[in-house]
């Protein structure tokens, strides 16, 4: 009797397996977001006007948002001798329509509404792409030679709009704020931009591709350092990475699009692959068309991390302006899906660090994030591993949307922890099955 009673309990607990094993009885996929937020981000409103602007901190990160049919005002305390940088990440819904001009634009004005002339643009567009994507923009307050105003300590005012005919729809668009602070120098200050530097085109880098998952968005960014390396991307997704470039070296990347298994037609612009600093400020960017054949598009020559390139005229001169980790977006546009398919596609990158990392310039304080303009062995190793800005490893596959199919900051697979989970329960289940069966069958022979 003990041992059918020990069978029965057995077989239910198979039962049991086999329905956790089920397919159907899965979660329906439910498609990933477009942007990663960084995570614990407070929330902030941006006010209508400055009266009621809120606070920013330097060092930190906020989650916004951002309408069509208004501003967004925030706040700085600023002293006499930092330079601020505050860059929006504005993120429209999946499917929102988008056109060439569409985009956003941040200032920081003082309190006579003047807008603080800093050399560099504060407008970001979606461009050729027609494609909603998250876009950033960034402006900054400069404390030395070359900048014009806001020179003195006193309350500033960041101001992030939508420029193009996105300024008159009515969805809002979500914004991710980050504010960098970074302080002066102890000793002279360099005043002139080099006039001069290695601007010939690098070899591209050559090897067997490693496969590295992306991340999706700048917090959980996946750490590259120089190499082949292989994922995916699904039409109408970014993916984010980071490179560590010290101080005195120069970065380069090309980004190949494989080619398609169908379809046909041609889109003008395609993928665009974008680098920003480590403050998110835009450098420079890159894209190609697509006719289902493999293209790429590669990076123009950038001049070495240099203190001084923040006097040059032009943005992807000036935003090499300090060392630490530059950031590379890749996009591939929605239109993609309606003549190639849904993807995923292939996509290759090779990346570029050369020269030799020096000393950067004597500061006289701490940047906010402390450790923000400087690169060290560990971030060199994080390269090397993988690791997500919230110190996630790389789990060494890709998913069809581009994300990494390892756990961590950068989304891991659902189906491999839904497995994991069903592992967990049938384990369980089948323990539970052999001790009832062991305790029924010492019953029934009087032990």
């Amino acid at each position: 009797m003990g041992w059918r009673r020990g069978r029965a309990v057995l077989a239910g607990a198979a039962a049991l397996c086999a329905v956790a094993a089920l397919p159907g009885r899965s979660p329906a996929a439910t498609p990933p977001d477009p942007y990663a937020f960084a995570t614990g981000a407070p929330r902030v409103d941006g006010a209508g006007g400055t009266a009621d602007a809120v606070p920013l901190d330097p060092g930190r990160t906020y989650r916004s948002s951002v309408g069509g049919d208004g501003a967004a005002y925030y706040r700085l305390r600023l002293d006499a001798t930092s330079t601020a940088y505050v860059s929006a990440t504005a993120v429209p819904a999946p499917g929102t329509r988008v056109a060439f001009s569409d985009g956003l634009k941040v200032s920081v004005q003082d309190a006579d509404g003047h807008s603080c002339f800093s050399g560099d643009s504060g407008q970001a567009r979606f461009g050729p792409t027609e494609s909603p994507r998250p876009l950033t923009a960034w402006a900054s307050r400069r404390i030395g030679p070359g900048a014009y105003s806001c020179q003195t300590a006193g309350t500033y005012y960041v101001l992030v709009e939508r420029v193009g005919e996105a300024s008159s729809s009515p969805d809002d668009w979500d914004l991710e704020l980050r504010y960098v602070s970074e302080p002066g120098l102890r000793g002279p200050v360099p005043t002139q931009a080099p006039e001069t530097w290695d601007s010939a085109s690098p070899e591209p880098v050559d090897g067997t591709a490693r496969t590295r998952g992306a991340g999706a968005g700048f917090e959980d960014a996946r750490a590259l350092g120089r190499g082949v390396w292989r994922t995916d991307i699904a039409p109408g997704r970014t993916l984010f990475y980071r490179v560590p470039v010290a101080w005195g070296q120069q970065v380069h990347a090309t980004a190949e699009l494989a080619s398609a298994s169908g379809g046909d037609g041609f889109l003008g612009s395609a993928l665009v692959m974008s680098l920003y600093n480590p403050a998110r400020a835009f450098v420079d960017d890159a894209g190609t068309g697509y006719d289902g054949r493999q293209k790429s598009a590669s990076l123009k020559p950038l001049p070495a991390v240099a203190y001084e390139n923040r006097y040059a005229a032009s943005d992807r001169v000036g935003g090499m302006r300090f060392a630490g980790w530059y950031y590379l977006t890749v996009h591939l546009a929605e239109a993609t899906a309606g003549k190639f398919g849904d993807g995923p596609f292939g996509l290759t990158l090779r990346v570029r660090v050369d020269g030799t990392g020096r000393t950067g310039p004597a500061y006289a304080g701490n940047a906010a994030p402390q450790g923000v303009f400087e690169v060290t062995e560990e971030d060199l190793e994080d390269a090397s591993d993988g690791t997500t800005a919230s110190g996630a490893g790389d789990g060494g596959t890709t998913t069809a949307d581009g994300g990494d199919g390892g756990d961590g900051a950068a989304g891991g697979s659902t189906a491999m922890k839904l497995v994991a989970a069903s592992g967990i329960g049938t384990g369980s289940l089948l323990v539970l099955g052999l001790v009832v069966w062991t305790v029924a069958a010492r019953r029934r022979t009087g032990g």
